[in-house]
């Protein structure tokens, strides 16, 4: 499914269409995690000037999927657990401000559109198996619309902009199964209802919540699988 994603153009330039298809790439794992770039060889199959694929190298470099460094070249950024662990403690904080602001500035429109979108995950049998909680990217990301509802652009800018994408390449390639598929559910549910009755303290403190849990249950995750391996 195509991102509705408010900080990212429609592709019009060759640069744009380039930039996408590497990002969805990436994000996919088709293009994998710590892999080097050979500017001549994707010159050479996308049929495009350097100078074209620069740009887009340039865009993907501040959506912090790859990097580039003086006289080494560029990389897809390597999926670390460190890397993982880092950009939760960052949501915490941001999606929580995100989630205070989303109960202040959100439209009843808004809201009754998350509740719908939160009866259709319900109606996901891995979900209801307990399995796994798989979003959709855009518009069907619980967490992408509660930012987008914070009407904050600032933050937008940051979350959805800086964040986003390589938030969905760890989900990728660290795999959607958990434990916690149910209760994430619940807790998405809870928060919702807290936007709606505009109490941005609680869905705020929800929200924190809800993301500190994630974070956990990947520790736990980690350390069961370091034990194992002793």
């Amino acid at each position: 499914m195509a991102s509705n994603n408010p900080t990212q153009q429609e592709a019009i330039t060759t640069a744009d269409k380039i930039f996408q298809k590497m990002q969805i790439a990436i994000v996919e794992g088709d293009i994998p995690s710590g892999s080097k770039i050979s500017e001549p060889e994707l010159a050479k199959q996308f049929q495009i000037s350097r100078s074209t694929l620069r740009e887009a190298l340039n865009r993907l470099e501040k959506c912090h999927l790859i990097e580039r460094k003086a006289n080494v070249g560029s990389r897809v950024i390597e999926c670390t657990v460190k890397g993982l662990l880092d950009i939760y403690v960052v949501r915490e904080a941001l999606e929580g401000m995100a989630c205070r602001q989303a109960a202040l500035n959100m439209t009843d429109e808004e809201i009754v559109d998350m509740k719908s979108m939160l009866a259709q995950h319900a109606t996901s049998k891995d979900l209801q198996d307990g399995v796994s909680y798989y979003q959709e990217q855009g518009d069907l990301d619980f967490h992408y619309r509660v930012i987008l509802g914070s009407h904050n652009q600032e933050l937008i800018n940051i979350l959805c902009g800086q964040l986003y994408h390589l938030v969905r390449m760890y989900r990728c390639q660290f795999g959607m199964n958990s434990p916690r598929a149910s209760k994430a559910f619940t807790e998405h549910s809870r928060i919702v209802e807290a936007i709606a009755e505009r109490d941005g303290e609680l869905a705020e403190i929800l929200m924190r919540r809800h993301i500190a849990a994630s974070r956990k249950n990947i520790e736990n995750k980690i350390a069961l699988k370091d034990s194992s391996s002793v």
